[in-house]
């Protein structure tokens, strides 16, 4: 299995104890369509001017296969992206898309069945004309995003991995897994229940 793979078998909430809460996105970036596939994988990041998508409409080849364009697109008034787009970063092997702004086309995104998270879908497109560098240290969601970070994003939200810590995360949130796998549900309810009562009674 491939380092990127290992990622996507860990829901986002595998890590709620692991990360600090700074390293969660904001509720509002959510998948666009129903029984979008976690998404998981490398940042290729995105820093965009408000009303001007051309950074973006450039990732989509620049971006290798594998990864995962994360952009900040400062605010919500106009789409950043639609079903061409996406079409090609699809056939580029770029994973998908997590957006802090709005996309459009989410009915032809819908059949690619390309992952997309993002604030939601407005019609009307942005510019292409402001000029930026690429796979710059950016925010989205209000967490901060490096290019390389593991972005993960599933139907609980999304989260970022610093690099230099993504396999030390992942071992403490597998662990953390198995472990509430092994123990029942009656067994769980059991020790719940004394937990809660010991702190209701403290």
């Amino acid at each position: 299995m491939n380092r990127e793979n290992k990622f996507s078998e860990l829901a986002s909430t595998a890590y709620a104890e692991v990360l600090d809460r700074s390293q969660f996105m904001d509720f509002g970036i959510k998948a666009l369509w129903h029984e979008t596939p976690r998404l998981a994988g490398p940042a290729f990041t995105v820093q965009l001017v408000s009303g001007d998508n051309l950074m973006l409409h450039a990732a989509i080849h620049e971006a290798p296969a594998g990864s995962v364009i994360v952009v900040d697109a400062v605010d919500s008034e106009f789409a950043v992206a639609g079903g061409n787009v996406c079409a090609v970063a699809k056939r580029r092997g770029i994973l998908g898309f997590v957006i802090d702004g709005v996309i459009r086309d989410i009915g032809e995104i819908k059949e690619l069945e390309f992952p997309v998270f993002a604030r939601g879908v407005v019609p009307v497109p942005g510019k292409k004309e402001i000029v930026a560098r690429l796979n710059k240290p950016i925010k989205c969601g209000g967490a901060s995003v490096t290019a390389g970070d593991i972005v993960i994003a599933d139907a609980d939200g999304v989260i970022v991995l610093p690099l230099e810590k993504a396999d030390s995360y992942h071992e403490i949130a597998e662990a953390r897994v198995k472990k509430d796998e092994s123990i029942s549900i009656s067994a769980w309810e059991i020790e719940h229940r004394e937990k809660i009562m010991k702190a209701i009674q403290s």
